[in-house]
């Protein structure tokens, strides 16, 4: 149970390497370029992590619950898009993350980045939103087993942290793949030039979490009772 309890997040880790590994002009897969490659890895990574999610034997409450909080976080972006930096999709995703488990944040995360882009423009970046925001729901389920009593005021820090991640997670993929020459210096100056983008992002999400995030948790727990007992009490295999 413990294996199986850390085993997502080992596994993102190493995609995670895989990723950084794979800067590089000179990469033995086929000679392609950074962007391409990258592309594939994340592919085949969220591949699998929604193939072991389908191998669980979740309810059928738990997961039309887990699909109405990824309504909720991918619809909850879309008001907020001409706000620069500025969702309640990462402390959505992050809350959820932290009551429910590392798995359901990832799908969470992940496949609200997925539904927003139907409606705010698909592309390349897709994969990688998907990635950092299913690794911020994962690693908010992390949390919970470390600091099962963080408070509001902890998940908020924890929320205002992954305002940075998720841009440098993404500055890193705009970086490597449309940037020339790739060191430091170049890196620097790219996430410099998204740097008050994930500020607001990062205050937006302080602020989310102070106003709601009380409440959140509270219902959130609830749900999560509830669906605890029909499951016991539920006969159906």
């Amino acid at each position: 149970m413990r294996v199986r309890r850390f085993a997502l997040p080992i596994f993102l880790v190493i995609v995670l390497g895989l990723l950084l590994v794979s800067i590089n002009n000179n990469n033995l897969v086929a000679k392609q370029g950074w962007g391409m490659l990258s592309f594939e890895i994340l592919m085949i990574a969220l591949i699998f992590l929604y193939w072991g999610f389908e191998q669980r034997e979740d309810t059928a409450r738990e997961i039309a619950f887990i699909t109405v909080m990824v309504a909720i976080a991918a619809v909850g972006r879309i008001p907020f898009a001409a706000l620069p930096g500025v969702t309640p999709t990462t402390f959505i995703v992050i809350i959820s993350g932290f009551v429910l488990g590392p798995n359901a944040g990832f799908m969470i995360g992940s496949t609200a980045a997925l539904v927003s882009n139907f409606f705010l423009g698909q592309g390349p970046w897709t994969p990688w939103q998907m990635f950092s925001w299913g690794l911020a729901g994962a690693s908010a389920g992390l949390l919970k087993g470390v600091y099962p009593n963080i408070g509001i005021k902890g998940l908020a820090f924890f929320n205002f942290i992954w305002g940075y991640l998720f841009g440098c997670i993404m500055t890193l993929w705009s970086w490597a793949a449309f940037i020339q020459p790739l060191n430091w210096q170049s890196f620097v100056l790219t996430y410099a030039a998204s740097f008050w983008f994930d500020t607001f992002h990062a205050v937006g999400n302080i602020v989310f979490c102070l106003l709601f995030g009380a409440n959140f948790v509270k219902i959130l727990k609830r749900f999560q009772r509830k669906l605890r007992v029909s499951s016991i009490d539920d006969p159906s295999p």
